[in-house]
């Protein structure tokens, strides 16, 4: 019985999570974070203030877990690496796209988030998640160039930090090209990373 009780209760908490997210994000599109209140979300997610009290302390923490939980889905959306893949600029520009698309789509989440008065937690989540997404893609040996004197975590490391550098420029800037345009520029750049001879 209390298995039941505990299944109805986390649907219930993931529903109500999910509605605040929906409501924070189609607010945050018609305007800035920092002038979206409490009473706004729940009001537009149909929840009481006190409902939303028992989920996040802030809309701050709401947009903070709604970006990191879309960073989440977009990373677990795009496909392993394939050891010995014949076409990795495809495969790299295709992710490249999904990824600079889902900033579009909320880029006025993700500009708040990382730009000056942003969220240290949220930029610490993505680059933690690009560096996993990138050591996988070099354990997995798709290119395989680099020398060995350059350990993985490092490669990874920088990789995700100018990834997230060229992608936060391009927010702030108010994302002056398409994604798949931003995929086909800046996969050169990082693809010159595992293009060094030992």
């Amino acid at each position: 019985m209390a298995t039941i009780k505990t299944q109805s209760s986390d649907r219930r908490v993931r529903r109500t999570r999910a509605a605040l997210a929906r409501a924070l994000i189609r607010l945050v599109a018609e305007r800035d974070l920092a002038r979206i209140s409490v009473s706004d979300v729940a009001e537009l997610a149909e929840v009481s203030r006190s409902s939303f009290y028992d989920h996040y302390r802030d809309v701050h923490e709401l947009a903070e877990d709604a970006c990191t939980t879309m960073i989440d889905g977009l990373i677990e959306s795009v496909p392993k690496p394939t050891p010995g893949a014949d076409d990795l600029a495809q495969e790299a520009t295709e992710s490249l796209t999904a990824f600079f698309a889902s900033l579009t789509e909320h880029a006025g989440l993700y500009r708040a988030l990382l730009g000056a008065q942003g969220s240290a937690r949220v930029l610490d989540h993505i680059r933690g998640r690009i560096v996993e997404a990138t050591r996988d893609r070099l354990v997995a040996g798709v290119d395989g160039r680099l020398p060995e004197r350059v350990p993985h975590d490092v490669t990874a490391a920088f990789t995700a930090g100018a990834l997230i550098g060229v992608a936060v420029d391009w927010l702030q800037r108010g994302c002056p090209r398409p994604p798949a345009e931003m995929a086909e520029v800046t996969w050169p750049l990082l693809h010159a990373l595992y293009r060094i001879n030992g």
